[in-house]
């Protein structure tokens, strides 16, 4: 498989990603010996929690530094000095000062810091990411009543790599229901991951939580599991209002994705993310960017 490319919407160039433990995601997607690993191992939530464990001690703490310095972090961002986190897990899962991603306050904003493709009507992704595989609404949502009311909607898949700030935000202002969570393994989600098996995005861990609006119906906001991330921490409460931009919760250690998905009709979705999308190029954007304006 190639670099993986794409177009960074902040510095307004096509950039080729940093691939946090590279050689060993192609050699575990792409080898045989190692697919019989991924099975048999890397998959399982005790290997993701052996990993997160070894992140979360005092001696991880002297990754931090190294980390910053060689995938370019700027520390002037970090709500808390990067000397002050006491493991590796506790620097990954950091908080921003808030100046550090302004909200366009005329959008529906981005849910987190990553790469995102969108889609304004579900219904026509067909086998765009993996040729051969369609992409299944009703087994990602775990319910085919539920998939129907959104089979022409709009949907947006952020990808989050470990060098991103993992922690992930309400697109809009709104009411939350509690996260229901889908069980399952911990396959990753990294394109080395999806170019081989897309249908890892509706087997993983993954929550939902159906966010009441206004104006734009009820927003399905999503959270995938992965290789490595076996917690999906939530730090919302739900039936309390949230304001637009407002954490959510976090991902520890490893790189993950979220899921936004709009009732058909309610929004448009941001033109520089469509055009790269249609070009099977994911869009760099940070939390609170516009992802979309009502219609």
């Amino acid at each position: 498989m190639e670099s993986i490319q794409y177009f960074n919407r902040h510095s307004g160039k096509t950039e080729t990603e940093q691939v946090y433990g590279e050689s060993f995601l192609r050699w575990v997607y792409g080898n045989p010996l190692g697919k019989v690993s991924l099975h048999a191992l890397v998959k399982r939530h005790g290997f993701s929690k052996w990993y997160g464990a070894r992140m979360s001690t005092p001696e991880s703490a002297k990754r931090v530094q190294p980390f910053i310095k060689q995938y370019g972090l700027d520390p002037e961002d970090f709500a808390d000095n990067p000397e002050t986190f006491k493991s590796f897990n506790e620097f990954f899962y950091r908080k921003l000062k808030p100046e550090a991603r302004p909200l366009d306050d005329a959008a529906v904003v981005f849910p987190a810091d990553g790469r995102h493709l969108g889609f304004q009507d579900i219904s026509e992704i067909r086998s765009f990411f993996v040729k051969g595989q369609t992409f299944d609404l009703a087994a990602l949502l775990g319910s085919p009543e539920l998939a129907q009311k959104y089979a022409r909607g709009a949907l947006v898949l952020s990808r989050l790599c470990p060098v991103d700030y993992h922690r992930f935000h309400f697109p809009a202002a709104g009411t939350p229901s509690s996260a229901e969570l889908i069980p399952g393994p911990l396959f990753s989600v990294s394109p080395i991951a999806l170019a081989r098996r897309l249908s890892y995005l509706w087997t993983n861990k993954r929550t939902i939580t159906r966010l009441e609006t206004e104006n734009l119906g009820t927003i399905l906001v999503m959270e995938i599991g992965a290789t490595c991330v076996g917690t999906i921490k939530q730090t919302f409460t739900p039936g309390k209002a949230v304001g637009k931009g407002a954490e959510k919760g976090y991902f520890a250690f490893g790189g993950s994705s979220t899921i936004t998905i709009f009732e058909p009709g309610k929004v448009r979705l941001a033109a520089d993310l469509v055009e790269n999308s249609a070009k099977q190029t994911e869009l760099y954007a940070r939390i609170g960017s516009a992802m979309a304006e009502p219609v």
